[in-house]
């Protein structure tokens, strides 16, 4: 063989096609995992486009409100809670509700949401003997799930920003809560943004938990708050 020939041989050909062929792979692989990721979110979506309010004056009448914790600054709600405590107290004022649940975080003895969350309602108009605490709703599905469980709570009304409602719609239903979710609005801002991207992972969580139902992080007995707030 000629030495031109054999030099042409040894051409590497078939480089050019198979790097279009890996990049085709890599980028349907990149479209493949955006589908997944974006496909729990599409199930919250689907899944309770009929369960929510446009507004407490809008929302329909249920026993109980359950407010999930937002955090807390210094020791009282952070606005996003507050937002959430407000929205809350108008609903018990415009006679929507009977009582509140308010369920957060109180796994530390100098962090306890629910008292917060107690007070601050007490100082806007609702009379603490309607105002249930859970301390140990630790997530959105803790909240939900023991809401039922613990608390009895067959009926209610969720409280939560527009972000959350819909994931925080679809576990309470998925845990044997006939609900529909109030939004309250904030302003999109850069705290919205990143909230709201943080509800993407939340939302395969919801999936897998709905699919699962598991155990709360802490079961406990039942508490008979609610029941003594509705007939007081």
């Amino acid at each position: 063989m000629p030495l031109y020939d054999a030099l042409r041989a040894l051409r590497p050909t078939r480089l050019v096609p198979r790097t279009r062929r890996g990049r085709r792979r890599a980028v349907r692989a990149v479209v493949a995992l955006c589908v997944l990721a974006l496909l729990p979110a599409t199930w919250l979506r689907l899944t309770t486009d009929d369960r929510l309010a446009r507004t407490a004056a809008d929302a329909p009448s249920a026993p109980v409100a359950l407010v999930f914790g937002a955090g807390l600054w210094d020791g009282e709600p952070s606005p996003y809670l507050a937002h959430r405590l407000d929205t809350a107290a108008e609903l018990y004022a415009r006679g929507k509700v009977r009582a509140v649940l308010v369920s957060g975080d109180n796994s530390r003895e100098e962090y306890d949401e629910p008292s917060a969350m107690r007070r601050y309602l007490a100082a806007h108009g609702v009379p603490a003997r309607h105002v249930v605490a859970d301390y140990a709703g630790f997530d959105t599905w803790d909240s939900c799930s023991r809401a039922r469980r613990v608390f009895g709570v067959r009926h209610a009304l969720l409280v939560s920003q527009d972000f959350h409602i819909r994931r925080a719609a679809a576990l309470c239903r998925s845990a044997g809560i006939a609900s529909h979710g109030v939004p309250v609005p904030e302003p999109r801002d850069a705290t919205w943004y990143a909230a709201s991207l943080r509800e993407l992972p939340g939302a395969t969580k919801a999936a897998l938990e709905s699919a699962f139902t598991p155990d709360p992080h802490f079961l406990g007995p039942e508490e008979k708050g609610v029941a003594r707030a509705l007939t007081d």
